[in-house]
Protein backbone atom coordinates (compact mmCIF):
# COMPACT_ATOMS: atom_id res chain seq x y z
CA UNK A 1 0.00 0.00 0.00
CA UNK A 2 1.09 3.36 -0.75
CA UNK A 3 2.32 5.56 1.57
CA UNK A 4 -0.14 8.52 2.07
CA UNK A 5 1.48 12.24 1.32
CA UNK A 6 2.31 13.99 4.28
CA UNK A 7 1.12 17.39 5.29
CA UNK A 8 4.00 19.40 4.10
CA UNK A 9 4.28 17.31 0.16
CA UNK A 10 0.59 18.18 0.03
CA UNK A 11 1.34 22.10 0.92
CA UNK A 12 3.98 21.96 -1.97
CA UNK A 13 1.62 20.64 -4.19
CA UNK A 14 -0.87 23.05 -3.61
CA UNK A 15 2.31 25.79 -4.18
CA UNK A 16 3.35 24.06 -6.83
CA UNK A 17 -0.47 23.96 -8.60
CA UNK A 18 -0.80 27.88 -7.52
CA UNK A 19 2.75 28.74 -9.01
CA UNK A 20 1.33 26.62 -12.84
CA UNK A 21 -2.12 28.92 -12.82
CA UNK A 22 -0.54 31.76 -12.47
CA UNK A 23 2.39 31.37 -14.93
CA UNK A 24 -0.36 29.87 -17.51
CA UNK A 25 -2.72 33.03 -16.45
CA UNK A 26 0.69 35.51 -17.03
CA UNK A 27 1.23 33.51 -20.72
CA UNK A 28 -2.27 33.91 -21.89
CA UNK A 29 -2.43 37.41 -20.83
CA UNK A 30 0.74 38.18 -22.53
CA UNK A 31 -0.69 36.44 -25.73
CA UNK A 32 -3.77 38.00 -25.80
CA UNK A 33 -1.96 41.89 -25.31
CA UNK A 34 0.37 40.44 -28.25
CA UNK A 35 -2.83 39.91 -30.77
CA UNK A 36 -4.05 43.17 -29.57
CA UNK A 37 -1.21 44.99 -29.88
CA UNK A 38 -1.21 47.40 -32.96
CA UNK A 39 -1.93 46.96 -36.48
CA UNK A 40 -1.79 48.65 -39.75
CA UNK A 41 0.65 51.34 -40.89
CA UNK A 42 1.33 53.68 -38.33
CA UNK A 43 0.63 57.29 -40.29
CA UNK A 44 -0.20 58.85 -37.15
CA UNK A 45 2.19 60.66 -34.47
CA UNK A 46 2.65 63.01 -31.38
CA UNK A 47 5.93 64.03 -30.34
CA UNK A 48 9.58 64.41 -31.68
CA UNK A 49 12.62 62.48 -31.96
CA UNK A 50 12.99 59.58 -29.12
CA UNK A 51 9.77 61.08 -27.59
CA UNK A 52 7.75 60.18 -30.37
CA UNK A 53 4.50 57.26 -30.50
CA UNK A 54 3.65 56.77 -33.88
CA UNK A 55 0.17 54.67 -34.31
CA UNK A 56 -2.63 53.86 -37.19
CA UNK A 57 -5.27 55.81 -38.23
CA UNK A 58 -7.92 53.79 -36.20
CA UNK A 59 -5.88 54.33 -33.43
CA UNK A 60 -6.11 58.07 -33.34
CA UNK A 61 -9.68 58.03 -33.85
CA UNK A 62 -10.21 56.06 -30.94
CA UNK A 63 -7.91 58.25 -28.69
CA UNK A 64 -9.34 61.41 -30.10
CA UNK A 65 -12.87 60.14 -28.91
CA UNK A 66 -11.70 58.71 -25.50
CA UNK A 67 -9.81 62.17 -24.96
CA UNK A 68 -13.29 63.91 -26.20
CA UNK A 69 -15.81 62.47 -23.83
CA UNK A 70 -13.28 63.71 -20.82
CA UNK A 71 -12.76 66.69 -21.91
CA UNK A 72 -16.07 67.29 -22.48
CA UNK A 73 -16.99 66.28 -18.35
CA UNK A 74 -14.82 69.26 -17.48
CA UNK A 75 -12.19 66.95 -16.03
CA UNK A 76 -8.54 67.48 -16.15
CA UNK A 77 -5.74 66.14 -18.92
CA UNK A 78 -4.24 63.91 -15.85
CA UNK A 79 -8.04 61.85 -16.31
CA UNK A 80 -7.43 62.10 -20.18
CA UNK A 81 -3.70 60.50 -19.51
CA UNK A 82 -4.68 57.98 -17.04
CA UNK A 83 -7.54 56.68 -19.50
CA UNK A 84 -5.32 56.65 -22.62
CA UNK A 85 -2.88 54.76 -20.83
CA UNK A 86 -5.67 52.13 -19.93
CA UNK A 87 -6.97 51.43 -23.28
CA UNK A 88 -3.38 51.80 -24.87
CA UNK A 89 -2.61 48.84 -22.57
CA UNK A 90 -5.64 46.52 -22.62
CA UNK A 91 -6.61 47.10 -26.36
CA UNK A 92 -4.26 48.77 -27.71
CA UNK A 93 -6.17 51.44 -28.90
CA UNK A 94 -8.60 49.21 -30.97
CA UNK A 95 -12.18 48.74 -30.21
CA UNK A 96 -12.02 44.62 -30.23
CA UNK A 97 -14.64 42.38 -29.91
CA UNK A 98 -12.78 39.67 -28.34
CA UNK A 99 -10.32 39.68 -24.88
CA UNK A 100 -10.69 37.69 -22.00
CA UNK A 101 -13.63 35.41 -20.61
CA UNK A 102 -16.13 38.48 -21.65
CA UNK A 103 -13.94 40.80 -22.09
CA UNK A 104 -14.79 43.76 -24.80
CA UNK A 105 -14.17 46.81 -26.49
CA UNK A 106 -11.07 49.70 -25.71
CA UNK A 107 -11.33 49.25 -22.21
CA UNK A 108 -12.13 45.28 -22.10
CA UNK A 109 -15.10 46.23 -20.01
CA UNK A 110 -16.94 42.90 -19.29
CA UNK A 111 -20.90 42.66 -19.43
CA UNK A 112 -21.22 39.87 -16.48
CA UNK A 113 -19.52 42.67 -14.10
CA UNK A 114 -21.47 45.19 -15.16
CA UNK A 115 -20.17 47.32 -17.36
CA UNK A 116 -23.04 47.46 -19.85
CA UNK A 117 -23.96 45.46 -22.98
CA UNK A 118 -22.35 44.32 -25.11
CA UNK A 119 -23.51 46.32 -27.41
CA UNK A 120 -22.87 49.61 -25.28
CA UNK A 121 -19.24 48.56 -24.30
CA UNK A 122 -18.33 48.61 -28.14
CA UNK A 123 -19.11 52.08 -28.62
CA UNK A 124 -16.29 54.05 -27.62
CA UNK A 125 -18.08 56.92 -26.66
CA UNK A 126 -20.14 54.80 -24.18
CA UNK A 127 -17.35 52.87 -22.70
CA UNK A 128 -14.99 55.88 -21.89
CA UNK A 129 -17.68 57.11 -20.33
CA UNK A 130 -17.98 54.33 -18.25
CA UNK A 131 -14.47 54.13 -17.18
CA UNK A 132 -14.39 58.06 -16.61
CA UNK A 133 -17.39 57.02 -14.11
CA UNK A 134 -15.21 54.89 -12.23
CA UNK A 135 -12.38 57.08 -12.18
CA UNK A 136 -14.25 59.79 -10.45
CA UNK A 137 -15.15 57.75 -7.94
CA UNK A 138 -10.94 57.03 -6.95
CA UNK A 139 -10.10 59.59 -4.07
CA UNK A 140 -7.41 62.21 -5.60
CA UNK A 141 -6.99 60.02 -8.48
CA UNK A 142 -4.85 62.89 -10.18
CA UNK A 143 -2.35 62.76 -7.59
CA UNK A 144 -2.25 59.17 -7.75
CA UNK A 145 0.81 57.36 -9.97
CA UNK A 146 -0.98 56.20 -13.15
CA UNK A 147 -0.53 52.80 -12.79
CA UNK A 148 -2.15 52.95 -9.07
CA UNK A 149 -5.38 54.96 -10.66
CA UNK A 150 -5.96 53.01 -13.55
CA UNK A 151 -5.63 50.10 -11.82
CA UNK A 152 -8.69 51.18 -9.10
CA UNK A 153 -11.02 51.15 -12.12
CA UNK A 154 -10.15 48.23 -13.64
CA UNK A 155 -8.97 45.94 -11.28
CA UNK A 156 -6.67 43.83 -13.45
CA UNK A 157 -5.06 40.69 -12.49
CA UNK A 158 -1.53 42.86 -13.14
CA UNK A 159 -1.91 45.84 -12.13
CA UNK A 160 1.72 47.21 -13.06
CA UNK A 161 0.84 46.82 -16.43
CA UNK A 162 -0.56 50.46 -17.64
CA UNK A 163 2.84 52.24 -16.22
CA UNK A 164 4.65 51.48 -19.01
CA UNK A 165 2.14 53.33 -21.48
CA UNK A 166 2.36 56.68 -19.81
CA UNK A 167 4.52 58.55 -21.97
CA UNK A 168 2.98 57.73 -25.06
CA UNK A 169 -0.52 58.49 -23.21
CA UNK A 170 0.95 62.08 -21.83
CA UNK A 171 1.81 62.81 -25.61
CA UNK A 172 -1.46 61.64 -27.03
CA UNK A 173 -3.17 63.69 -24.24
CA UNK A 174 -1.64 66.69 -24.44
CA UNK A 175 -2.15 67.43 -28.01
CA UNK A 176 -5.50 65.84 -27.91
CA UNK A 177 -6.85 68.38 -25.08
CA UNK A 178 -5.53 70.98 -27.15
CA UNK A 179 -2.26 71.90 -24.83
CA UNK A 180 0.16 71.23 -27.74
CA UNK A 181 -1.07 72.86 -31.14
CA UNK A 182 -0.55 71.48 -34.10
CA UNK A 183 0.89 68.72 -32.45
CA UNK A 184 -0.99 65.49 -33.94
CA UNK A 185 0.67 64.78 -37.58
CA UNK A 186 -1.68 62.01 -39.97
CA UNK A 187 -0.94 61.39 -43.24
CA UNK A 188 -4.95 60.02 -44.96
CA UNK A 189 -5.68 59.39 -48.24
CA UNK A 190 -7.69 61.69 -50.54
CA UNK A 191 -8.35 58.88 -52.74
CA UNK A 192 -11.93 59.41 -54.68
CA UNK A 193 -14.03 57.23 -53.20
CA UNK A 194 -17.23 57.77 -50.63
CA UNK A 195 -17.75 61.69 -49.97
CA UNK A 196 -18.21 63.23 -46.32
CA UNK A 197 -21.48 63.18 -44.88
CA UNK A 198 -21.66 67.08 -42.89
CA UNK A 199 -24.58 65.53 -40.75
CA UNK A 200 -22.39 62.85 -39.63
CA UNK A 201 -19.52 64.52 -38.66
CA UNK A 202 -21.81 67.38 -36.92
CA UNK A 203 -23.70 64.32 -34.94
CA UNK A 204 -19.98 62.80 -33.97
CA UNK A 205 -18.68 66.74 -32.59
CA UNK A 206 -21.86 66.75 -30.57
CA UNK A 207 -21.71 63.24 -29.36
CA UNK A 208 -17.98 63.73 -28.47
CA UNK A 209 -17.88 67.56 -27.18
CA UNK A 210 -22.03 68.40 -26.68
CA UNK A 211 -23.77 71.18 -28.56
CA UNK A 212 -21.24 73.74 -28.43
CA UNK A 213 -19.17 71.81 -30.97
CA UNK A 214 -22.18 71.61 -33.43
CA UNK A 215 -20.82 73.85 -36.27
CA UNK A 216 -22.49 77.04 -37.09
CA UNK A 217 -22.93 76.68 -41.07
CA UNK A 218 -21.50 74.29 -43.57
CA UNK A 219 -20.88 75.72 -47.22
CA UNK A 220 -20.47 73.44 -50.65
CA UNK A 221 -22.14 70.30 -51.15
CA UNK A 222 -24.55 68.78 -52.84
CA UNK A 223 -27.11 70.40 -51.35
CA UNK A 224 -30.00 72.46 -52.42
CA UNK A 225 -28.51 76.30 -53.31
CA UNK A 226 -24.87 74.87 -52.91
CA UNK A 227 -22.71 73.89 -56.04
CA UNK A 228 -22.01 70.12 -56.34
CA UNK A 229 -18.11 71.31 -57.45
CA UNK A 230 -17.68 72.68 -54.08
CA UNK A 231 -16.58 70.08 -51.21
CA UNK A 232 -18.95 70.57 -48.07
CA UNK A 233 -17.00 72.89 -44.89
CA UNK A 234 -18.08 72.97 -41.87
CA UNK A 235 -17.53 75.68 -39.61
CA UNK A 236 -17.18 75.21 -35.80
CA UNK A 237 -17.27 77.89 -33.25
CA UNK A 238 -14.50 78.68 -30.26
CA UNK A 239 -14.50 81.73 -29.57
CA UNK A 240 -17.54 84.09 -27.42
CA UNK A 241 -19.99 82.26 -29.83
CA UNK A 242 -19.28 78.86 -27.88
CA UNK A 243 -19.06 80.10 -24.71
CA UNK A 244 -15.35 80.53 -24.47
CA UNK A 245 -13.95 83.77 -22.94
CA UNK A 246 -10.56 84.32 -23.04
CA UNK A 247 -8.07 83.65 -25.41
CA UNK A 248 -6.04 80.81 -23.36
CA UNK A 249 -9.51 78.73 -23.53
CA UNK A 250 -10.32 79.36 -26.91
CA UNK A 251 -7.02 78.38 -28.00
CA UNK A 252 -6.90 75.24 -26.16
CA UNK A 253 -10.44 74.57 -27.26
CA UNK A 254 -9.84 74.80 -31.09
CA UNK A 255 -7.02 72.85 -31.17
CA UNK A 256 -8.81 70.26 -29.21
CA UNK A 257 -11.61 70.16 -32.01
CA UNK A 258 -8.89 70.90 -35.05
CA UNK A 259 -6.58 67.86 -33.78
CA UNK A 260 -9.55 65.30 -33.26
CA UNK A 261 -10.43 66.28 -36.61
CA UNK A 262 -7.18 65.03 -37.64
CA UNK A 263 -7.40 62.18 -35.40
CA UNK A 264 -10.89 61.23 -37.44
CA UNK A 265 -9.68 62.36 -40.67
CA UNK A 266 -10.23 58.69 -41.83
CA UNK A 267 -13.18 57.78 -40.58
CA UNK A 268 -15.08 60.70 -41.33
CA UNK A 269 -13.73 61.88 -44.54
CA UNK A 270 -12.34 64.70 -43.84
CA UNK A 271 -9.54 66.32 -46.36
CA UNK A 272 -8.57 70.02 -44.70
CA UNK A 273 -8.42 71.17 -41.35
CA UNK A 274 -7.56 74.84 -40.31
CA UNK A 275 -7.60 76.46 -37.10
CA UNK A 276 -4.96 79.21 -35.72
CA UNK A 277 -3.25 80.45 -38.92
CA UNK A 278 -2.48 76.53 -39.43
CA UNK A 279 -4.29 74.37 -42.09
CA UNK A 280 -3.76 70.71 -42.07
CA UNK A 281 -4.39 68.43 -45.47
CA UNK A 282 -5.24 65.16 -46.42
CA UNK A 283 -2.45 63.45 -48.70
CA UNK A 284 0.70 65.40 -47.26
CA UNK A 285 3.48 63.53 -47.52
CA UNK A 286 5.03 64.44 -44.12
CA UNK A 287 0.72 65.01 -42.51
CA UNK A 288 1.95 68.05 -40.55
CA UNK A 289 0.40 71.28 -40.08
CA UNK A 290 1.61 74.42 -42.80
CA UNK A 291 1.11 77.60 -42.09
CA UNK A 292 -2.39 78.98 -44.02
CA UNK A 293 -1.57 81.50 -46.66
CA UNK A 294 -2.36 85.17 -45.23
CA UNK A 295 -3.49 84.08 -41.93
CA UNK A 296 -1.81 86.02 -38.98
CA UNK A 297 1.28 83.80 -37.27
CA UNK A 298 -0.69 82.46 -33.98
CA UNK A 299 0.83 82.50 -30.13
CA UNK A 300 1.49 78.63 -30.57
CA UNK A 301 3.67 78.72 -26.71
CA UNK A 302 0.44 79.76 -25.28
CA UNK A 303 -2.38 77.53 -27.69
CA UNK A 304 -3.43 81.15 -28.58
CA UNK A 305 -5.27 81.08 -32.22
CA UNK A 306 -4.16 83.53 -34.24
CA UNK A 307 -6.61 87.33 -34.07
CA UNK A 308 -9.97 87.29 -35.18
CA UNK A 309 -9.60 82.88 -35.68
CA UNK A 310 -12.70 82.24 -33.61
CA UNK A 311 -13.70 78.84 -35.51
CA UNK A 312 -12.17 75.45 -36.72
CA UNK A 313 -12.74 74.78 -40.42
CA UNK A 314 -13.15 71.23 -41.39
CA UNK A 315 -13.40 70.46 -45.32
CA UNK A 316 -14.48 67.07 -46.23
CA UNK A 317 -14.15 64.60 -48.98
CA UNK A 318 -16.48 65.25 -52.40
Amino acid sequence: MSEPIRPRRRGRLARSAAALAALLGLASYVAFHQLTGSTGTPRCSVGTGDNRYEFTPEQASNAAMISAVGTSRGLPERAVTIALATALQESALRNIEHGDRDSLGLFQQRPSMGWGTPAQIMDPVYASGKFYDGLEKVPGYSRLPLTVAAQKVQKSGFPQAYAKHEPDATLLAAALTGRSPAALVCTASEAEGRPGDPEKVRAELVRAFGEKAAPTSVTGGPSAGRSAAEPPVLVVPVGPAAGFRDAASDGRRGWELAQWAVARAETLRITEVAYGGRVWRAGEARGGWAKLSGAPKPAETSGAPAAGAESVRVRLAQ
